[in-house]
């Protein structure tokens, strides 16, 4: 069997979310050693189970190559799970954050997840709005960065409480933006995203996607929850 030449970013490291339903008979062994391969390959795979219909467990996984994270959807649908939405981003820096210290700017190219105090999961995808009364693209990029410095100040209020994983998804998904939440309480994420839309930068440009709620766990926590 031959490799394929690695298709690996410029910058950051390639982000894949799949949120998953039992399809018939459930390999556990599989599951659990398409796990076992990947991070022996390096990548980074955070699993939760989630909470209610749009899916029973998520898999988000991190890698430098793009191929390695197909490689991992193959295994988990081949195990029995049936992949019913997935979202495809890229960690990255926003414009807005260029001055940041070099720390910093490297901890959201390379995240290492999931925290280990941090159990309570959540993703929703999130645009810009373009619309004829308000376009977030019409503004002045002065205007743009004092709001989003404004929205950065809240998101500071929850640090401890949350830990907030923005991934660029311009091109590459449906939104663009993924946003990833993990807190110490279910109700601190829900206090951090109702605070955040007050601010000026989600009240009147911010539009968002399905929320996706749940547990961090290990595999074998999330598949006894799945598969019980």
């Amino acid at each position: 069997m031959t490799s394929p030449t690695p298709l690996v970013n410029s910058r950051g490291l390639n982000v894949l979310h799949l949120f998953c339903h039992p399809e018939g008979s459930v390999d556990a062994g599989a599951v659990r050693k398409a796990v076992d391969d990947a991070t022996g390959a390096g990548l980074q795979v955070v699993t939760a189970a989630i909470v209610g219909a749009k899916a029973d467990v998520c898999f988000m996984v991190l890698g430098e190559d793009l191929w390695d994270l197909r490689k991992f959807q193959s295994k988990i649908q081949a195990a029995g799970l049936k992949v019913a939405e997935s979202y495809v981003s890229v960690t990255e820096v926003s414009e807005y954050a260029m001055g940041m210290p070099e720390k910093m700017l490297q901890d959201r190219l390379f995240p290492t997840l999931p925290p280990s105090d941090l159990r309570a999961f959540c993703f929703y995808p999130m645009s810009k709005r373009r619309g004829e009364e308000n376009n977030w693209y019409a503004l002045a990029y002065e205007e743009r960065e004092k709001l989003m410095r404004q929205h950065g100040a809240s998101g500071r209020n929850f640090k401890g409480r949350i830990l907030q994983v923005v991934t660029g998804s311009t091109g590459l998904d449906d939104w663009e933006w993924g946003v990833t939440l993990f807190g110490q309480h279910i109700d601190d994420i829900k206090e951090c995203v109702y605070t955040m839309r007050y601010d000026e930068a989600s009240t009147l440009y911010g539009e968002f996607g399905a929320f996706y709620t749940g547990m961090v766990g290990t595999v074998d926590e999330v598949l006894d929850a799945t598969l019980a």
